[in-house]
């Protein structure tokens, strides 16, 4: 899907249409378009300071648009705050729960606030919240406070629920226990606005994925359409070696793979990526390498030819297919910002 359309589902229980949002006279969010369906989980991503977090404040009714519409359950969140506020649950990164009060108490306390509350036992059960229930919030772990603000998200049967880093800190159970929750909500109709850094988490869960930068949407669809067409049967191969090989040169060793037939585009690389025909190598972290294209076994027999004969062992290579990491480092690029 093109960046900035937005789909025509008269049914979407959030829809955005050019947001913008202005700070010191700087537009943080540049007429952004999305929506995000009942019954589906939408990950919003984005480098830090694209846009996505002010963007989710603006339909959580945390923060008034400069231009623009938002409509969650075809209400103003800021106007209409008071008839959304039974209907949608808020999951902020930093909890914004008190302090002092025993986990159990938080839960109990917001759970009297609707009408007809998920089971507390069975809700913490879910999360494993009875080891903790008794100790005060200061004193969680990161993963802890995490699943308390999700519990206290989701008990009050939210119509919309937006998470912001839900599994962030947690160790690996207390992930799959919380990514299992989140897929029952979808499956229960509930409609799932997930912010994330974790691309595997947004990979696994996400029914359609928008990729915010620079204060517009810049590309959406399912995962399956982001990681097709033109790569469909595209992979890509990962090898450690030691740091500060030549890319351009390894490209110049696949490029022997190539079918006399199909020929080759010369290409110019710099520093860590190397790009010629249909392969580009990069070094996104130090002594660990991405080769992406048309990888097969003459790929992989060229790549461990090279690295022999120029002495370098590489101490982990694995083949996959393009992940939706290597579509979003395609998208808003490999600089740290």
């Amino acid at each position: 899907m093109r960046a900035g359309s937005v789909d025509p589902v008269a049914g979407a229980a959030v829809r955005v249409r050019g947001l913008v949002k202005r700070y010191d006279g700087r537009d943080v969010v540049a007429g952004l378009d999305l929506v995000a369906d009942a019954g589906a989980v939408t990950a919003v991503l984005g480098p830090n300071g694209a846009g996505k977090t002010t963007t989710v404040e603006c339909c959580e009714g945390l923060r008034y648009p400069d231009g623009g519409s938002v409509r969650v359950l075809g209400l103003d969140p800021v106007a209409d705050a008071r008839a959304l506020r039974p209907r949608v649950g808020v999951m902020l990164q930093d909890g914004g729960l008190p302090t002092g009060a025993r986990a159990g108490e938080v839960l109990r306390h917001v759970a009297s606030m609707y009408a007809a509350p998920r089971d507390l036992g069975e809700l913490g059960e879910r999360l494993g919240l009875g080891s903790f229930a008794r100790t005060t919030v200061r004193r969680l772990s990161g993963g802890q406070r995490q699943r308390l603000s999700l519990a206290a998200a989701v008990v009050g049967r939210p119509e919309v629920v937006f998470l912001d880093e839900p599994s962030a800190g947690m160790d690996p159970q207390s992930r799959h226990a919380v990514w299992d929750l989140v897929r029952e909500l979808r499956d229960g109709g509930t409609a799932v606005v997930l912010t994330t850094h974790l691309m595997d988490e947004a990979e696994d869960l996400a029914d359609r994925v928008h990729v915010v930068d620079h204060g517009r949407v810049i590309a959406s669809g399912s995962v399956p359409e982001l990681l097709s067409p033109d790569a469909q049967d595209d992979r890509t191969l990962r090898f450690d070696a030691v740091a500060g090989l030549d890319p351009a040169a390894v490209v110049g060793a696949l490029d022997a793979t190539l079918d006399t037939s199909s020929g080759s585009s010369s290409g110019s690389s710099s520093g860590s990526v190397g790009e010629r025909g249909p392969w580009a190598v990069t070094e996104p972290q130090p002594g660990s390498y991405v080769v992406a294209g048309p990888v097969g076994p003459r790929t992989l027999a060229a790549l461990t030819a090279w690295l022999a004969d120029h002495d370098v062992l590489a101490s982990r290579l694995t083949v996959g297919r393009r992940t939706l990491e290597d579509v979003f480092l395609d998208l808003t690029g490999r600089h740290l910002r």
